[in-house]
């Protein structure tokens, strides 16, 4: 169905103007404009009292709610209905009441598809006089109805009534059932659609239907490919104008709808509103197989594709397939290679500007979200929804291959290149091949001898930063993992994990070639160089090369005149309390 605006003949007549004509004289002589007298004429019921009040402006009847005037008593009693709620004129084919004849004239048209009003200049129909009316001021450009507040004008009064409310917060039109306020009475009808579930407005081509008839309109371009609002700086096209508009702001930089909370900024009114649910801690669409809540509906819609399995967006270079549009188009980025956000203080790109957001707060030690449980503080939010899921113990990522389970997709999508042996990252220098990407960038390091992560309070330098993490426990924590068997310490779990297996005898990483076992799979690596005669740790002072990092780490210290420490096995003998070092007293 379409949109019908109810107005009252009382609203009618007061676009009843004075016609005026323009005589053209002579040539010598001024344009002049002639006031013409008004020659309507009127039927026995209509008194020309009431019509001459037109020209005089005299309103001497005034509802004693609202202090509102009108010219005739019939209209003041129309307007005592919007007081009442009494609306005493129904359709007989779809049920709906109008407080108004007239209003109910018009929209029966609806229905019988009737457009009696036409426009000469673009043959443009309506359904009413005074929406022709309306139109033709778009023609003519004609926009007499000026605000005071801001300057911005209307073709008609009514649409001016409404625009300064913006400037005062009026809403006089409240919804019954949340409370919720609106400025027109348009607004207000369209909002209780939502909870009636009302989508009158169906495309006939994919029967999707709306609750907007301006929405339809926006989604029919779609299938006409139509994009006639075009950027005049990147010339990307968009179907409607606000598109655009929104979209220019990337360029101008401007995000005019800010937070009053956090006084964070926004390009749309549509992220702020989404954002302030973050404050209000308000997420009213929840999903009904896990009970997540989500602060949007598309929130919850990409979310329940993750219990369906659909992903409807496929990438045509890989065939890789996401659960939204968002998700392939910053995958397509690595297709292109395209990074047009670069850090302006090292240099780093960016396919996506949130990414170098996120960046910068490594240069200025930012970490806005923190952890309501222990106080630790992240330079993001996923990284923090991560952390949390320390203090809840919830690992939803389980391998099918050996059950074990992960808090993050991520380190489950690693783990399963375990089973797999997949290693599709290689290094172009030494060939050595990694399960991700970030293992083959540390690598390189080696090869560059880049070292960019500092130790803040030794200076220390480090190739990735989970090793400076791992050495600024140094600093910052005792051993606090201790083995039950000896009572040895560590500073980090795994090394206790690896010791364990001394006490335990377990060795279940073996060599394929000649059956020696080793307790963790390091050891297993650094044997089989042996093998395969690898030795890819080289001296950069005299070329000599090394299978195994520490031999290297030792070697160095020849040129540094240091003597290396050298490991000795201690000479064991027997005592009757067992097995001791020959140094040691029994």
């Amino acid at each position: 169905m379409m949109e019908v605006k109810e107005e009252s003949q009382a609203e009618v007549d007061e676009k009843h103007q004075t016609v005026k004509i323009n005589h053209n004289v002579s040539q010598k002589e001024t344009l002049k404009t002639e006031e013409i007298k008004c020659v309507n004429s009127f039927s026995e019921e209509e008194r020309p009292e009431d019509h001459k009040r037109t020209h005089s402006e005299e309103k001497p009847f005034t509802c004693q709610l609202c202090g509102k005037s009108f010219r005739r008593k019939s209209h003041l009693k129309e307007h005592m209905r919007i007081h009442t709620g009494e609306k005493p004129y129904t359709c007989q084919q779809c049920g709906k009441s109008f407080s108004v004849e007239s209003n109910l004239k018009i929209h029966t048209m609806i229905h019988t598809g009737e457009k009696p009003y036409t426009c000469q200049q673009c043959e443009k129909s309506f359904t009413s006089q005074s929406n022709l009316i309306r139109h033709r001021k778009t023609h003519r450009g004609e926009k007499p109805h000026a605000c005071q507040h801001c300057e911005k004008s209307f073709p008609d009064k009514s649409q001016l009534k409404i625009h300064v409310r913006v400037h005062t917060g009026e809403k006089p039109y409240t919804c019954h059932l949340c409370g919720k306020r609106f400025r027109d009475k348009s607004g207000l009808d369209i909002h209780m659609r939502i909870h009636t579930g009302e989508k009158p407005f169906t495309c006939h081509q994919c029967k999707k239907s709306f609750n907007i008839k301006s929405i339809l309109i926006t989604h029919m371009k779609i299938h006409m490919e139509e994009k006639s609002h075009a950027c005049l700086q990147c010339g990307k096209s968009f179907v409607d104008k606000r598109g655009l508009e929104t979209h220019t702001r990337i360029h101008t930089g401007e995000k005019p709808f800010t937070c009053h909370e956090c006084k964070k900024s926004f390009r749309c009114k549509y992220s702020l509103t989404i954002h302030m649910k973050i404050h209000m801690e308000e997420k009213p669409h929840s999903c009904p197989q896990c009970g997540k809540s989500f602060s949007n509906k598309s929130g919850l819609e990409i979310h329940m594709k993750s219990h369906t399995g659909e992903k409807p967006f496929t990438c045509h270079e890989c065939r890789k397939s996401f659960r939204c549009k968002y998700n392939l188009t910053k995958h397509m980025k690595i297709h292109t290679g395209e990074k047009p956000h670069a850090c302006l203080q090292c240099g780093k790109s960016f396919s996506n500007k949130s990414g170098l957001e996120i960046h910068m707060r490594y240069h200025t030690g930012e970490k806005p979200y923190r952890c309501s449980q222990c106080g630790k503080s992240f330079t993001n939010e996923r990284t923090l929804k991560t952390h949390t899921k320390i203090h809840t113990g919830e690992k939803p990522f389980t391998c099918h291959e050996c059950k074990k389970s992960f808090n993050i997709k991520s380190n489950l999508t690693k783990h399963i290149k375990i089973h797999t042996g997949e290693k599709p990252h290689a290094c172009l220098q030494c060939g050595k091949s990694f399960r991700d990407k970030r293992g083959l960038e540390t690598h390189l390091r080696y090869h560059t001898g880049e070292k960019p992560y500092i130790c803040s309070q030794c200076g220390k330098s480090f190739t990735s930063d989970d090793t400076l993490k791992t050495h600024t426990r140094i600093h910052t924590k005792g051993k606090s993992f201790t083995c039950h068997e000896c009572k040895k310490s560590f500073r980090f779990k795994h090394n206790l994990t690896a010791h364990m297996k001394i006490h335990t005898g377990e060795k279940p990483h073996a060599c394929l070639q000649c059956g020696k076992s080793f307790s963790d799979k390091r050891g297993l690596e650094t044997h089989t160089r042996i093998h395969t005669g690898e030795k890819p740790f080289t001296c950069h002072l005299c070329g000599k090369s090394f299978r195994g990092k520490s031999d290297l780490t030792k070697h160095m210290k020849i040129h540094m005149k240091e003597k290396p420490q050298t490991k000795t096995k201690p000479i064991i003998k027997q005592c009757e309390t067992g097995l001791i070092a020959e140094n040691e007293i029994c």
